[in-house]
């Protein structure tokens, strides 16, 4: 009894000290008296919103202190390294179906898969029992895909970063029950870019991504063609799908005991289903196609020896010119593609590493020479304009909340609802503020489907150069404030969300209406 009552004790004083820090220590946003003319009031001011909604001094002792070490790093899973005992495993390249045009069959499918010599693993993917092929699309084209659910639950197929009606978009609403099939067709409407598919059904992305459903899209034009960049696939020019996860002691990827409501991070690193991988490569100029495809987990990429290397494109394509960085961080969703020279090396372990220097991918030079390139002093034409920079804010989106009381603009999603209205064609400018709540707030991803938009702002000031690019996710930061600009090429209902897992599946989801 006397331990029970302890504990009581000890539960009201943590509670008390929570309730003090949130009424000293909140951040206000400047501009969140200003509202969008679609919302009133109640939508945007957080001191209305109901306890239930905001009010995270109702949560336990225990489940703000996990919530506090997520944001500052202590309760992310401490990362292995890997030991380079297993060559990377490259996704298969889809051929098309139809010599003339181009077809494609997507399968989601339940199997088994060896992820650790002699275990068997239950697992899920596209096409194949555990991850997912590369498909290949070229700007201008039209293309077919028929869907196949072989899952025993519902599913859906969203192709994230791709520019689409949003009738084939593939969110929460476009489900396919076990067994059943669907034809979407659309035409490539963007430039060159390095994208990924993987599947949004309403309260149970988080599990079936982690269980393995993710597939990369590459786009192509003639221009990036053109460019003299590495572009032999496998050889010089290698996707990296990066996620962590924790296996149980049976080897197995139990979602259930590795789940985290605040964003559910493992200990292991798997890059394209590999674990402990190694990448073999020539002498020459490679590009790496990273993808952060993890349920939660923030990465700094690095080299180990702190040379720089060079980033090419963001999400959405190309950027102008290639930028020198000697680090690079990518939230949940984000891709990038970057070049190592490895010709300038001769190092006996060189590997990318994260922030703490924990190698993620082991390099092993075979001395062979390989191709030469020359990095383009040109590469896209992307731009923000005078006209574009100049528009006012017209919507606002306040991001807020932790573990399962997460909202957006004070909201939970509602299938419902439509949040927000936009013109097709026309360019508006969101402001998307993530508040802190009394313990200091978290990250959050912030993707929007069906467009690629282009980044005015972080807290006033230019974004840096390698985000000077075509963009569907941005990593945003506690307190911050971020102007993107956002135009949409076709008509329909567009999800907008936190890209932390857990996050859209307790509700951290909005909708779009573009007419």
């Amino acid at each position: 009894m006397k331990k029970y009552l302890l504990l009581f004790i000890m539960i009201l004083t943590t509670v008390g000290v929570l309730v003090a820090c949130s009424g000293s220590g909140e951040m206000n946003h400047d501009d969140m008296g200003e509202q969008h003319e679609n919302m009133d009031e109640k939508d945007m001011d957080h001191d209305a919103m109901t306890e239930d909604e905001m009010d995270h001094e109702s949560m336990s002792g225990d489940e703000m202190d996990h919530g506090s070490e997520h944001e500052e790093h202590g309760g992310l899973q401490n990362l292995k390294s890997t030991t380079g005992e297993n060559e990377l495993g490259i996704p298969v390249a889809l051929e098309s179906e139809d010599a003339k045009d181009t077809v494609y069959t997507i399968r989601a499918q339940k199997g088994k898969t060896e992820i650790y010599k002699g275990v068997k693993a239950d697992t899920f993917g596209y096409n194949g029992a555990f991850m997912g092929p590369m498909l290949k699309f070229k700007t201008g084209e039209k293309v077919k895909i028929n869907l196949v659910n072989e899952l025993e639950e519902e599913t859906t197929f969203h192709w994230h970063g791709l520019e689409v009606p949003a009738d084939v978009d593939g969110g929460p609403h476009d489900t396919l029950k076990p067994g059943e099939r669907r034809t979407i067709e659309f035409q490539v409407q963007q430039d060159a870019a390095t994208l990924w598919f993987h599947p949004h059904p309403e309260g149970s992305t988080s599990e079936q991504v982690y269980k393995g459903l993710a597939g990369l899209i590459y786009i192509e034009d003639e221009v990036s063609l053109q460019l003299g960049l590495p572009q032999e696939y496998g050889v010089n020019d290698f996707p990296l799908i990066i996620q962590d996860k924790k296996f149980d002691e049976d080897s197995q990827l139990n979602y259930a005991d590795a789940k985290n409501t605040d964003g559910t991070t493992g200990d292991t690193i798997l890059i394209n289903g590999t674990v402990n991988p190694k990448l073999t490569v020539r002498d020459e100029k490679v590009r790496l196609r990273l993808v952060n495809g993890s349920n939660a987990r923030n990465f700094t990429f690095k080299l180990n020896t702190n040379e720089p290397f060079t980033q090419i494109a963001t999400d959405g394509g190309l950027l102008n010119e290639p930028v020198t960085l000697k680090e690079l961080t990518l939230s949940p969703s984000e891709r990038a593609e970057i070049i190592i020279d490895f010709s300038k090396f001769s190092e006996e372990h060189m590997s990318l590493v994260d922030d703490e220097g924990i190698d993620i991918l082991q390099f092993h030079q075979s001395g062979e020479t390989g191709t030469a390139t020359n990095l383009p002093g040109k590469m896209s034409s992307f731009s923000l304009s005078t006209k574009e920079s100049g528009l006012p804010v017209s919507k606002r989106i306040e991001l807020f909340g932790m573990m399962d009381q997460v909202t957006i603009n004070g909201k939970k999603f509602d299938h419902d609802r439509i949040d927000f209205e936009q013109e097709k064609g026309v360019t508006e400018i969101w402001e998307i503020y993530n508040k802190p709540d009394g313990m200091g707030g978290m990250i959050h991803p912030f993707h929007i489907h069906g467009t690629q938009f282009k980044i005015v702002s972080r807290d006033g000031e230019n974004p840096q150069k390698n985000e000077m690019g075509w963009k569907d996710s941005i990593s945003i930061a506690p307190g911050e404030t971020v102007k993107i600009a956002v135009k949409f090429e076709h008509e329909g209902i567009y999800m907008f969300h936190c890209h932390i897992l857990e996050h859209e599946d307790n509700g951290m989801m909005g909708q779009v209406m573009v007419n």
